[in-house]
């Protein structure tokens, strides 16, 4: 082996490396490197090296995947205030994760820091963008075999106090400070619907998949504690010993029921 071939074959490879990391950074970078000139041809024109139709093009299909992400948030705003949205985004929060489909997870955080600023024409849309991409990552989510009835009936009787339970990979319980669920069922049905604006209204939202369908309701403050305190551990005794503080004798068949509703709409897994 010739060692010093060796050598030239590792300094070629150190020097791609090099260059393509450039060529990466020239296009992704929020502000075209000032040296990157000098690492690329000139066209046969003389004129410097096109980067800027590859930075537009990177960035206008970061903006398509968040238009494909945030569908009903995107009519709400229309093309220009979104495109202006996205491109905030990705410049604060550049793309990361090797799928394009997982990029967007930041952007309700990113609405609600415009939100709190007064950047956007209602307060509500951050919570929009939290129903939504529950809804994409609930559908995407990984499977499991739920729980059934049949399983839960056959338990012991003596070993119900120390049962304790898994959430399917596709449950969702996010918080919500607006109605905007009325706005999301108009604009998904209708994309030219007219709507009202969203009412302040503080709730949860559960969203899950079933029979590879996604499925939502709003809950409830109590059965949303309840299904927090069940998805964080707590025992169905420690969930009787919570529900008795408002359910009085009936905690334990409040718990219970309440169990019933989610293993039939396959909220929790065996």
């Amino acid at each position: 082996m010739n060692p010093g071939a060796t050598s030239g074959a590792a300094s070629a490879v150190d020097t791609l490396a090099a260059h393509l990391q450039a060529f990466a950074l020239a296009i992704t970078a929020t502000d075209e490197p000032a040296e990157s000139a000098a690492l690329f041809h000139t066209t046969p024109q003389g004129d410097p090296p096109r980067l800027s139709i590859y930075r537009h093009a990177f960035r206008a299909r970061l903006s398509a995947a968040l238009r494909e992400n945030y569908p009903v948030l995107h009519r709400v705003l229309g093309d220009e205030a979104f495109d202006e949205v996205a491109l905030g985004f990705i410049a604060a929060h550049p793309s990361h994760h090797p799928s394009i489909r997982w990029f967007g997870n930041a952007l309700p955080g990113h609405l609600q820091t415009l939100a709190d600023a007064g950047e956007l024409p209602h307060p509500a849309l951050p919570g929009l963008a939290r129903m939504e991409w529950a809804l994409g990552t609930a559908f995407d989510a990984a499977d499991a075999a739920p729980l059934s009835v049949e399983q839960l009936l056959a338990v012991a009787p003596e070993a119900w106090p120390e049962l304790r339970f898994s959430a399917h990979p596709s449950l969702r319980l996010i918080a919500l400070d607006w109605a905007i669920e009325p706005l999301w069922r108009a604009l998904s049905d209708n994309p030219e619907a007219k709507t009202a604006a969203p009412e302040a209204q503080p709730h949860h939202l559960l969203v899950w998949r079933q029979n590879d369908q996604t499925q939502w309701r709003s809950v409830e403050p109590f059965e949303a504690t309840l299904l927090q305190a069940a998805l964080a551990g707590e025992s169905f005794a420690e969930l009787c010993e919570r529900a008795a503080a408002t359910q009085g004798e009936q905690a334990a068949a409040t718990v219970a029921g309440h169990l019933r509703v989610w293993i039939e709409t396959g909220l929790l897994t065996s």
